[in-house]
């Protein structure tokens, strides 16, 4: 990435004229497939070559070690003799030496004479030398003996020169290869990259369009992880707009009602009444029908707030007994007169964090469900416990209840069971409820209690550092 970001800027400064990001990607690529290749070779090349000539120096070292041997236990006539030897016996021809007297004459070896460029004793010499009519390369070490005697010990490194050149043609050609490698690789990551690009090009156009159902085909290799986000975040355009069109459907049906009521009572009462008190009658269920249109409308609000995320400044620790214990003592009044008893189970449960007004709310909106539907005589049920790590909230009561199909459909706003057509309500309640609880980073579940409705909210409790779970 740090080099993808270099190369931009190296391109910006140069006015880099190419703007396809997916050519440039491509040539990034080749470019530091060529470079790391070329400096991988160059290595390959240097170890070798130095090996090579580490070799050539240790067995010039060796073979000085055992000539001095020889020097100390028979002096000059000895060393003479040893280095004939080593002369006869050389199959490759490719030892030198050299040994000179004070006086600058030569009494052994094969180099016609003392080198002038060789003046130091403790370092290695690789100069051009000739050699029976043939100028070669040679690597050579002087070392001083005693009455002023000097020796030179060295090899011909022809041979090393030729392996030298032979692996240094070699990797050129290793390096056109990798680099026309590197070359089709560029190619054919462009082709990839301009494959997703058009592919989201394609299926996005196609939304535009209005083809909601459009998705990015899966090609089984890293790209998916791009076309997987964007076919999520299309389902996820496609529900909200399924919900739209519910919600305008929903709005045209149960809004017309109470609008045309009011509209009719109140034309009925204009052509027909006949006295003061018949006009504020028809008046006041006018503004009966009204307010139950701007209850909705102002749930609906409340509801587009909370998907929206606006109202998480009122966020604090939480703790939910006393919140349930103070709904509790508010709704025993609407109990009892509806026959009904409110029972509430609390254990030892983690604090939450969230919004204490939302979550009443949305308790406080089951437990009105509650009432709507439970039978005379019968109990309802609030409780709280852990539940998987979590904090889970239940309002159960011993109604009429909810099929699957019901249940998998009761959070859609306005979306009524046939048990409750004939209830107070427009069907926005577990809506708002779901909202709060998806606001609070939890979900809703919904179960059959056999008999009557289980609804629970499941949150995330608090962590030891104080913040939400990850």
């Amino acid at each position: 990435m740090n080099i993808w970001r270099g190369l931009k800027r190296l391109g910006k400064r140069l006015r880099w004229p190419i703007r396809s990001a997916g050519l440039n990607f491509a040539l990034a690529y080749g470019l530091v497939f060529i470079i790391s290749a070329g400096v991988f070779l160059s290595f390959i090349w240097w170890n070798t070559t130095g090996q090579l000539d580490r070799q050539v120096e240790a067995a010039v070292q060796v073979d000085a070690h055992d000539l001095a041997q020889r020097w100390v236990h028979g002096g000059p006539a000895a060393l003479a003799l040893a280095i004939q030897d080593r002369l006869d016996q050389n199959v490759e021809d490719d030892e030198l030496y050299l040994l000179v007297g004070p006086d600058g004459r030569k009494y052994a070896g094969n180099l016609p004479g003392w080198p002038v460029v060789i003046t130091q004793m403790d370092e290695f010499y690789e100069l051009a030398i000739r050699r029976d009519g043939f100028r070669t390369q040679a690597k050579m070490h002087a070392y001083p003996l005693s009455e002023g005697f000097r020796l030179i010990v060295g090899r011909d490194v022809r041979g090393r020169q030729v392996v030298r050149h032979v692996l240094t043609d070699t990797l050129i050609w290793a390096w056109v290869m990798v680099s026309l490698l590197a070359a089709g690789g560029t190619l054919a990551i462009r082709r990839i990259f301009r494959q997703v690009v058009h592919s989201i090009a394609r299926t996005t156009s196609a939304v535009a369009q209005g083809d909601l159902s459009r998705r990015i085909p899966l090609t089984g290799n890293e790209t998916d992880l791009v076309a997987q986000t964007v076919n999520t975040m299309l389902e996820r355009i496609n529900r909200l707009m399924d919900g739209v069109r519910q919600v305008s459907n929903a709005i045209a049906h149960d809004l017309r009602t109470p609008i045309a009521r009011a509209r009719a009572r109140l034309e009925d009462a204009s052509l027909t009444a006949t006295s003061e008190d018949e006009l504020r009658a028809a008046i006041d269920r006018a503004v009966l029908d009204l307010d139950r249109v701007t209850s909705i409308f102002e749930a609906l609000l409340r509801i587009a707030q909370l998907e929206a995320g606006a109202r998480r400044a009122a966020f604090t620790v939480l703790e939910i007994g006393p919140l349930l214990e103070g709904l509790t003592e508010l709704y025993e009044a609407s109990m009892e007169e509806a026959g009904l008893t409110l029972d509430l189970a609390l254990s030892q449960i983690a604090p939450v964090n969230g919004d204490p007004h939302l979550l009443q709310q949305a308790v406080a909106n089951l437990l009105d469900n509650a009432i709507k539907f439970a039978p005379a005589d019968s109990t309802i049920t609030l409780s709280a416990a852990m539940q998987n790590s979590k904090v889970a909230i239940t309002v159960a009561d011993q109604g009429p209840g909810m099929d699957e199909q019901d249940m998998a459909r009761a959070s859609e706003r306005f979306f009524r069971a046939e048990t409750a057509r004939n209830t107070p309500g427009a069907g926005l309640g577990l809506s708002l409820v779901q909202a709060v609880v998806h606001l609070h980073g939890g979900t809703m579940e919904l179960a059959n209690g056999h008999p009557g409705l289980r609804v629970t909210l499941v949150l995330p409790p608090i962590s030891k550092k104080g913040t939400l779970p990850a």
